[in-house]
């Protein structure tokens, strides 16, 4: 194809093709996409704002929360010591107490069983009591119903040598004098003997030692 051609082919487009149409612009649309625009750029700041707000405020809350378990437990922690502390005292009382109690009926014990036990001194009084007057019983027996002077004598003296002191030792004096004295008045006669053993032995029984 030629130049001329080509030219021809050229104009013939231009005539046959129409004029470029009329543009209509929409302004209040692009009103309203441009305060989209500024509503989007001055909102999403405010909520991305508003969100972290919350999201500090929460955490603060949480933190808040936290710190106050924390105390709150601290401060149970002291009562239940003081309380364990409290509670020891007490027990350590209770238990000092019982144990002053146990040693105060311990010694009401002692003492009732003290008390119980007869004077050591009466006893022993008794029991010489008892030894000086066997002694002279038995020497009353050998001398008024065996025939047997020489016993009945050291009988006797024996008594008054073991207990100088006792009743039954001036009962002995006494036998021995009576003796005496009928060895001198010389006779074998104990009719004339002014005690008999058996009135000796009611007497002394009807008496404690």
């Amino acid at each position: 194809m030629t130049e001329d051609e080509i030219k021809k082919l050229l104009q013939r487009a231009d005539k046959t093709a129409s004029g470029p149409a009329p543009a209509r612009v929409n302004l209040s649309a692009i009103r309203r996409r441009a305060n989209r625009r500024r509503l989007v750029n001055i909102v999403l700041p405010a909520c991305a704002a508003a969100v972290l707000m919350v999201a500090f405020s929460i955490w603060c809350l949480t933190l808040r929360t936290a710190q106050t378990e924390r105390d709150r437990i601290a401060s149970l922690e002291s009562q239940v010591r003081q309380l364990n502390a409290r509670a020891e005292v007490a027990m350590n009382l209770i238990q000092d107490m019982l144990e002053q109690e146990k040693r105060r009926q311990r010694l009401d014990e002692l003492e009732a069983r003290l008390a119980s036990i007869p004077d050591p001194i009466e006893e022993i009084q008794r029991q010489v009591d008892k030894t000086a007057f066997i002694l002279v019983y038995q020497a009353d027996r050998m001398y008024r119903e065996l025939n047997q002077t020489d016993s009945a004598i050291e009988n006797y003296n024996r008594v008054i040598e073991l207990f100088p002191e006792n009743r039954w030792a001036k009962v002995a004096r006494q036998r021995l004098s009576e003796i005496e004295k009928k060895k001198s008045d010389k006779t074998d006669s104990k009719g004339d003997l002014t005690w008999k053993p058996q009135n000796v032995l009611f007497s002394c029984l009807s008496r404690p030692f």
